[in-house]
């Protein structure tokens, strides 16, 4: 089993990307959110306003500024800023993640069979502990996918009606990242 399957309790997960959004996430029911804004100056505040919140945090790297995400941003996460793991699409920062007992996800892109071919490969040589797949509204792909791994997939992308949350668990789902604040 996947240790990020025991967080999950509320399958609805806050993917923040404005900082105004912060406090609907905060009062909201999810129990996971994902961070995709700040900076360098508002990052550890973020995420300890999140964690008093009692909820887990995932910070996606590559939209954090003046972080970069390389071999010393993650790093940077882990000792200063303390996630609860991250989020990127780049296979090396998920494997330093790991390095650094964060949790890490691993985005990848639905757009083409070749494109789904490469986020597999991907994701076999980094060993993430969940794949988030965008869109996060292809049910049939997302049971697909779940059919070629046994990691856990968080649907993401695209989602604005509570009807594609449910499409998506009931494809195989663990959890559906969504930017729409009414449905935290």
């Amino acid at each position: 089993m996947y240790p990020i399957v025991d967080l999950v309790e509320h399958q609805t997960i806050a993917a923040v990307q404005k900082e105004e959004d912060m406090e609907r996430a905060l009062l909201g029911e999810v129990n996971i959110v994902f961070l995709l804004t700040g900076s360098i100056f508002n990052i550890k505040e973020l995420v300890d306003q999140i964690k008093a919140a009692g909820k887990h945090v995932f910070i996606h790297m590559e939209f954090i500024e003046g972080i970069a995400a390389d071999r010393s941003g993650v790093t940077y996460m882990a000792k200063h800023v303390q996630p609860t793991g991250i989020i990127s699409t780049k296979s090396n920062l998920i494997r330093i993640a790991k390095e650094h007992q964060l949790m890490a996800i691993q985005r990848i892109f639905l757009i083409d069979r070749s494109a789904v071919a490469r986020g597999m490969r991907a994701v076999e040589q980094s060993m993430p502990d969940a794949i988030e797949v965008m869109p996060g509204v292809m049910p049939r792909v997302i049971r697909e996918i779940t059919n070629m791994t046994p990691l856990p997939i968080i649907a993401g992308g695209l989602v604005v009606h509570q009807e594609e949350i449910d499409d998506a668990l009931k494809a195989g789902a663990l959890a559906v990242s969504a930017g729409t604040s009414s449905l935290w």
